[in-house]
């Protein structure tokens, strides 16, 4: 069993919502510790917004020792948030400062980029790392992951760039998405990415999710150059049923195919991306190389205790 015993933190914006200071990492209060790492800090942190219950939530769980992944996915599956981030320090690694793993409710995923900016969100905000300093993540699977400080505020994220090569429109996927796709390609990470006609088209999509989980990939992000004056380049919306996520609301790694495509395509290495769930998020990218910086804000929702058993 899990409990969460949480508490309210208030992020400032125009309303008046306040920022708590954060306690500083480590155990909350002095719990017996075992391999469940009892009073560990956990938090919700709304990633690529800068206003509470916007953009997309990640749970951030502070560690100081290392952990059982099947435990590490059983916490995740108590948060079902689309992804829960873990993070320890390393001691012996010169090329890095801290572990990150991500889990879904379901399944460890190999990059998830709105988790990365909220652990690096709690990190700051607690003190835990120097403020003007970048954050060196050695991950397991998408090697080490930089993030620091960008201008006007934005967190910076430097991420492997993972461009789509056109591929067939795999068996069902008209018919899922309930429209004809007109680009389709294919990632290393398994993505399928889809360009439509319009903003107004992804805007409008109501999937069938049980035969989009059928269609085979790992996500399906469905795209357009965004209308005239949107004050953004191009939306987007992902859907990823295959890992246990009908619709992501915000979703940086899926950025790391869209910003070479439509850096591509607009001729611009800069970029402003809308991700156009219920929620909805802003992802500034820049494309450098094989490297895409991304960029986006964050803010505290919750902060609480894990108290946990086997």
């Amino acid at each position: 069993m899990i409990l969460l015993s949480l508490k309210f933190s208030q992020s400032e914006d125009a309303a008046g919502w306040r920022t708590r200071p954060l306690r500083p990492i480590g155990p909350a209060a002095p719990a017996p510790r075992g391999p469940n790492l009892v009073g560990m800090r956990i938090f919700v942190i709304d990633a690529f917004t800068d206003r509470p219950f916007a953009g997309n939530p990640a749970g951030v769980c502070l560690l100081d020792a290392p952990a059982d992944p099947a435990w590490m996915q059983r916490v995740a599956a108590e948060m079902r948030h689309s992804e829960t981030a873990f993070v320890r320090p390393l001691d012996d690694d010169p090329g890095a400062d801290l572990e990150l793993r991500w889990f879904t409710p379901e399944v460890e995923v190999a990059l998830c980029g709105h988790a990365t900016l909220a652990a690096a969100h709690a990190l700051y905000e607690a003190g835990a790392v120097p403020s003007a300093g970048p954050i060196r993540f050695r991950t397991l699977h998408s090697g080490v992951l930089t993030v620091g400080p960008g201008e006007g505020g934005l967190l910076e994220m430097d991420f492997p760039a993972v461009p789509p090569a056109q591929a067939p429109a795999p068996a069902g996927l008209a018919d899922a998405l309930g429209v004809q796709p007109g680009w389709t390609g294919r990632n290393a990470q398994d993505d399928l990415l889809v360009e439509v006609s319009g903003e107004d088209v992804v805007r409008k999509l109501t999937p069938d999710i049980t035969a989009l989980s059928a269609v085979d990939a790992r996500t399906v992000i469905v795209t357009a150059q965004a209308a005239p004056d949107a004050g953004y380049d191009f939306v987007s919306r992902v859907f990823a049923p295959s890992v246990g996520i009908d619709e992501d609301p915000v979703t940086g790694s899926a950025h790391c195919a869209l910003a070479p495509y439509w850096t591509s395509k607009l001729d611009r290495a800069t970029l402003t991306g809308f991700q156009a769930s219920s929620r909805g998020g802003h992802v500034r990218t820049e494309l450098r190389g094989d490297r895409v910086l991304l960029s986006g804000k964050a803010t505290t929702v919750l902060d609480g205790t894990l108290k946990a058993t086997a």
